[in-house]
């Protein structure tokens, strides 16, 4: 097992080592692979995911005709690692998208039928982080994500499937349409995390269950529905069972993001929802309270994008409250 970050010198290395071995074609490019997953699994920089890129192509080219699954296999974790290089376009992803889509019929023909889920919810996955280019269709993703869901069921791999509803509730709540269309696929979201909601449960798969939460509470609150009050209650509901398992100790970044969260809804809920006309100045302070939380633990993890998001939140609940 590798254990520290693999450099371009250790890549070189390690492949004339692998052409010097009496070691048969087949384990050599079982060895890149395995290489290459190590480095890939550690991703301490931008230099190992590419090194691993690397690794897995110096193992396809082996392959040549005479080992369609281990070169199938080559590919996908190509097109993994490539979808984790951070890029400002959309080479990268398209790159990702070819090695799944080339890969995807040989693994049906020759594989597990959890390997081709895992092709399909990485697929799914790159899919709907090409539509903000205009370069794929949400509608695709979803689909992709869907036929994972033969394989990845709730009874035996709880884990992909809370990803997998949590990916496609997200995937409806992006689609653009200021239209009837919009209500639907907000209320396709919403029924997403309620199905997934059905099995994921707060004592058989905490994390899970909590990450469903935040996001049900996110998807509530910021539905375009004329039910807002009845919208943020849920909402909060959502966050506060989120936050039985995400806390300050064990994940302060997952709890800063869910008080965070409940604090936006909060700065619009009143103190007494039988009585709205009396404001929500109670509600106003408490949500400042956790902005304040929330930034001081995202400045001290250095996740600097989002404490300047909750600082210019913070500054406008101060601003109200002080007015008030």
């Amino acid at each position: 097992m590798i254990t520290s970050s693999i450099t371009d010198s250790a890549v070189k290395a390690a492949i004339a080592a692998l052409d010097s071995e009496s070691a048969t074609t087949e384990e050599k490019i079982e060895m890149l692979i395995e290489m290459a997953q190590s480095s890939q699994q550690q991703q301490k920089t931008v230099k190992d995911l590419r090194n691993a890129v690397s690794l897995y192509y110096r193992a396809y080219e082996l392959c040549g005709d005479d080992y369609p699954l281990l070169k199938a296999r080559s590919q996908t974790g190509m097109s993994g690692a490539l979808r984790t290089i951070p890029d400002v376009g959309a080479d990268l992803l398209l790159q990702a998208k070819i090695g799944y889509e080339e890969a995807l019929p040989i693994f049906q023909k020759l594989a597990s039928k959890e390997e081709v889920a895992e092709i399909q919810m990485n697929l799914g996955l790159v899919l709907q982080s090409l539509t903000q280019f205009n370069l794929a269709r949400i509608s695709d993703s979803i689909q992709a994500y869907q036929e994972a869901l033969r394989v990845f069921t709730w009874q035996k791999y709880p884990q992909e499937y809370a990803i997998l509803y949590n990916n496609i509730a997200i995937a409806y709540l992006s689609m653009p349409l200021a239209s009837k269309k919009e209500y639907l696929h907000q209320g396709l979201a919403i029924q997403s995390f309620e199905v997934a909601l059905k099995h994921i449960t707060l004592s058989n798969y905490p994390q899970e269950y909590a990450m469903l939460q935040n996001n049900f509470g996110n998807a509530l609150q910021y539905s375009a529905s004329s039910h807002t009050l009845q919208n943020n209650l849920r909402a909060i509901a959502a966050y506060d069972e989120a936050l039985k398992v995400r806390d300050p100790k064990h994940a302060p970044l997952e709890y800063a993001n869910t008080i965070s969260n409940k604090a936006n809804a909060l700065f619009n809920l009143p103190d007494d929802p039988e009585n709205p006309e009396f404001g929500n100045p109670k509600n106003k302070k408490q949500a400042l309270v956790y902005y304040q939380t929330a930034w001081k633990i995202f400045t001290e993890n250095k996740q600097l994008e989002q404490a300047q998001i909750v600082a210019v939140a913070m500054q406008e609940a101060e601003k109200e409250i002080h007015e008030s």
